[in-house]
């Protein structure tokens, strides 16, 4: 409820830190409704706020993915409405948008007064926003698990194994065209596991196939390319970037163009 998530920031004094905790625990009251709508019969959840819900990731993330299983029984609008009827339950002053004009249907989750009774915010109409996506055409390949996740609420829920994971992460670091932070120590967080973590490289070929054209990449040569990749880069502002999502923010400076070389080498 919101007086919970307000009494987990109580005691915290750094702004980004507030905010994360703060989002982190709308996130899990969204992922909560969809549990209790049994969307996860329909989807996987994927991407970074997966790697920290259910692998601990040590960095907050901002948006909610899914990839798309089975469009049998598929209703989102319901599901988001239940998903703004459970979060107005809770407290929150919550507006729920949906959009599927695109094969990635989105939904904006605003939730007014939030920022403002946390300290972050002067005026209340200053929203908490929380990006939901769907991919309903996933590259095929990726591999899926069902497990139990307790992170300020107790769930069942179907998500990427670490490998399909990484395929997905592994895809951005060739592929996006704006550089972020997160993906670089993403990458070095996959790589410091032992055994290290190696992508699906069905899917990841799939996936690169799909937004690149058969034949522009061949994905094992997936280390080679992300090397190529890191050396057009400015190391200092993937630093800048990740730094205010991380648990521990100095660690962001381990983004380097050295450290990422040495740990494909390992």
């Amino acid at each position: 409820m919101k007086e919970e998530a307000l009494s987990i920031i109580k005691d915290v004094e750094d702004p980004a830190e507030k905010l994360n905790l703060l989002r982190e625990y709308v996130q899990a009251m969204v992922l909560r409704s969809l549990h209790e709508s049994e969307a996860f019969v329909n989807l996987s959840f994927v991407g970074g706020t997966a790697l920290r819900f259910v692998h601990s990731l040590p960095r907050f993330s901002e948006d909610l993915d899914f990839s798309l299983e089975s469009d049998s029984g598929y209703k989102p609008e319901l599901w988001m409405k239940k998903v703004k009827n459970d979060l107005s339950m809770e407290g929150f002053n919550a507006v729920v948008s949906w959009n599927e004009r695109s094969a990635v249907h989105k939904s904006w989750i605003k939730v007014a007064g939030l920022m403002k009774d946390a300290g972050l915010a002067a005026m209340a109409d200053q929203n908490m926003s929380i990006k939901l996506e769907i991919d309903t055409r996933p590259p095929p390949g990726a591999v899926s698990e069902t497990g139990i996740v307790n992170r300020h609420a107790m769930l069942s829920l179907r998500y990427y194994d670490l490998s399909s994971l990484m395929a997905g992460k592994v895809h951005a670091l060739i592929t996006r065209q704006y550089a972020k932070g997160r993906d670089w120590y993403d990458l070095l967080w996959y790589c410091g596991k032992r055994p290290p973590v190696e992508p699906n490289l069905e899917q990841l070929q799939n996936a690169l196939d799909q937004t690149q054209g058969a034949g522009v990449f061949n994905a094992q040569n997936w280390k080679e390319d992300i090397v190529k990749k890191i050396k057009t880069l400015d190391c200092a502002s993937l630093v800048e970037d990740v730094g205010i999502f991380l648990e521990r923010p100095e660690d962001a400076a381990l983004i380097t163009e050295e450290n990422i070389c040495s740990v494909l080498r390992g």
